[in-house]
């Protein structure tokens, strides 16, 4: 029997022993308990609205294009449930635009599985849980030293929506190296260390990101 107070997780996984690996893990937890397991994102999203989980584990390796567009199609439904990613490689480039389109939590699956626990305790909680050192020194808080040009500010939203500099550079109608030069003053002007942490700084501001730093 189950605690009827325990917060319900659903998992999507591609690995059956890997759902039974974090079914035993819940186990153990008085908090959260797993409400279902399935092995496509089709099913995870039927039974997601259908069952209400606080929170959905999926894995990466069932694609990141899928993944994507999972996400942005369940939030577009307004469910609260908080999905939470997580593979066994994790880019920076990916893990940004998984959070860009509605995850709560994004983690490696090599992570400890204390890690998991906390992750899962923390989207539950209406947090967003990102695992320390995926933006290696990028994730640092940003701090603007002096005002953007209105140009700047362009630049900095359309990097934040995660656009790349040829993106940036057709949409702005200038050349991709004036971009990089924008760039480069923004970084100097904020002091935050490449795109990633630019990114992040804008999910901060809007209050979408609260890092949550791996326990060592």
């Amino acid at each position: 029997m189950f605690d009827s107070a325990a917060k319900p997780v659903l998992v999507c996984d591609s690995q059956p022993v890997a759902i039974e690996g974090i079914r035993g893990l819940l186990d153990r937890c008085d908090d959260l308990r797993v409400s279902g397991a399935v092995h496509s994102l089709d099913a995870a999203f039927e039974l997601a609205l259908a069952t209400h989980p606080a929170a959905i584990v999926l894995d990466k390796y069932l694609g990141v294009s899928g993944i994507l567009d999972w996400l942005h199609r369940f939030v577009a439904t307004g469910a609260a449930s908080a999905p939470v990613v997580y593979g066994s490689s994790l880019t920076e480039s990916e893990a940004l635009r998984f959070l860009q389109a509605g995850a709560r939590g994004v983690l490696r699956r090599s992570a400890e599985a204390e890690l998991l626990v906390a992750c899962l305790r923390s989207v539950v909680s209406g947090n967003t849980f990102l695992e320390d050192g995926i933006f290696g020194e990028s994730d640092k808080s940003y701090n603007r030293r002096s005002v953007l040009t209105p140009r700047e500010v362009e630049v900095t939203k359309l990097v934040q929506r995660g656009l790349r500099n040829r993106d940036i550079a057709r949409d702005l109608g200038i050349q991709t190296g004036t971009v990089k030069i924008h760039l480069k003053h923004i970084f100097e002007k904020t002091g935050v260390r490449g795109r990633y942490g630019l990114a992040l700084s804008g999910l901060r501001e809007k209050g979408t990101l609260s890092l949550t730093p791996c326990q060592g």
